[in-house]
C-alpha cells in the first residue's frame, strides 16, 4: 500500500505518505527525510506512516511562535490519525521528533499501542549540551574530531550565504557527530525539503530546552522502547537517561554499537530485528 496526502491544520499543510502493510506506525518530522531513513524491509510488518510537522510545512515564513506550541503539534498528529481512519497506532519519534511522540503517547493514551523513540534524550537543556560535549572530548577518535573542526569553520558562512536552510546546513556539517560513518554525506537524505527556521528555532531552542519529560508521565499507558546510539555525540550520552528511566511504567533501552545519530538507517537489519521482537513481546 502506497499512498500521499496531505491535511490542513491552522493553514498548514501536512504531508503525509502512507507505505506499507500490518500494524500502523506513525513516523512524525519530516515526510520525505523519514521515508529515505527507515528500511524498505520494515513496510513489510509494519504501516508506515511518514508524516510532516509545522516545520516542514508550508508557509515557510510564519514567524508566529504560538503556531508552534507543543500542543498544537501533538493535535496535528492527532488530525493525519483521524484522516487516515486508525483506531491505535504505533507513535514513533526520532530525535527532537521523540518529544513529540512522546507528549502524543500521553495526551491520546487510547490511541497509541507503542510508543518508539530514537536518539532522543530527556531534554536539551545547557546541562545536556555540555554532557555532549564531555561525551565527544573524551572520545580517542581523532579522525572524527578533525573533520569536525574543518566543518565547523565553514558553519558560520553556510548559514549566512541560505540563513533559511539553516537547519539543514546544521545537519549536515555536524555530520561527525551524528554518523558512524563520520565522512557520509546526507545531501541526498535532505533533497527537495524546506524549513521554517522560527519553527525550529523556537522549539529546539526554548521548547525542548525547558520540556520536562517526567510531567504527566502517569498518563502514558504505551510501553516505550529507546533505541541509542553508541557513537551518537549530536546529543547527549545514554547515562543521562538514568535519572529518569525508572520513572517510565514500561521502557526497553537499546544501544546499537555500530551507529551513531541514526540506528534505524546505520544498522538496519539489527535496528528491525530488535524493534520488532520487542513489538511482538510487550
Amino acid at each position: 500500500m502506497s499512498l500521499r496526502g496531505h491535511v490542513y491544520a491552522s493553514g498548514f499543510k501536512l504531508q503525509y505518505l502512507v507505505e506499507g502493510t500490518g500494524i500502523p506506525a506513525i513516523v512524525v518530522g519530516s515526510s520525505l527525510y523519514y521515508s529515505r531513513t527507515f528500511s524498505p524491509n520494515l513496510r513489510n510488518s509494519l504501516n508506515m506512516v511518514f508524516v510532516d510537522h509545522r516545520g516542514f510545512s508550508p508557509p515557510y515564513d510564519c514567524q508566529d511562535n504560538s503556531q508552534f506550541q507543543l500542543d498544537l503539534l501533538v493535535d496535528d498528529i492527532e488530525l493525519i490519525r483521524k484522516e487516515l481512519g486508525f483506531n491505535r497506532v504505533i507513535i514513533i519519534g526520532h530525535s527532537g521528533h521523540a518529544f513529540m511522540a512522546l507528549e502524543y503517547a500521553k495526551k491520546y493514551p487510547d490511541r497509541v499501542s507503542h510508543l518508539v523513540m530514537m536518539c532522543a534524550t530527556p531534554n536539551l537543556s545547557r546541562e545536556g549540551h555540555m554532557a555532549a560535549e564531555r561525551y565527544l572530548n573524551d572520545s580517542v577518535c581523532p579522525e572524527r574530531k578533525a573533520v569536525l573542526a574543518k566543518n565547523l569553520e565553514k558553519l558560520p558562512q553556510a548559514i549566512a550565504a541560505a540563513p533559511e536552510k539553516a537547519f539543514i546546513t546544521y545537519c549536515l556539517l555536524m555530520g561527525p557527530k551524528s554518523w558512524f560513518n563520520y565522512n557520509y554525506d546526507a545531501t541526498k537524505l535532505w533533497e527537495g525539503i524546506q524549513v521554517n527556521m522560527a519553527m525550529f528555532d523556537y522549539v529546539w531552542g526554548e521548547v525542548f530546552r525547558d520540556i520536562d519529560i517526567t510531567n504527566n508521565l502517569d498518563r502514558l499507558q504505551a510501553p516505550a522502547f529507546l533505541a541509542l546510539g553508541r557513537y551518537d555525540y549530536l546529543i547527549p550520552p545514554p547515562y543521562m537517561w538514568e535519572s529518569v528511566r525508572d520513572k517510565f511504567r514500561n521502557l526497553t533501552i537499546r544501544v546499537f554499537e555500530n551507529s551513531s545519530h541514526a540506528p534505524h538507517f546505520e544498522e538496519p537489519e539489527l535496528f528491525e530485528q530488535e524493534l520488532l521482537e520487542w513489538l511482538r513481546n510487550s
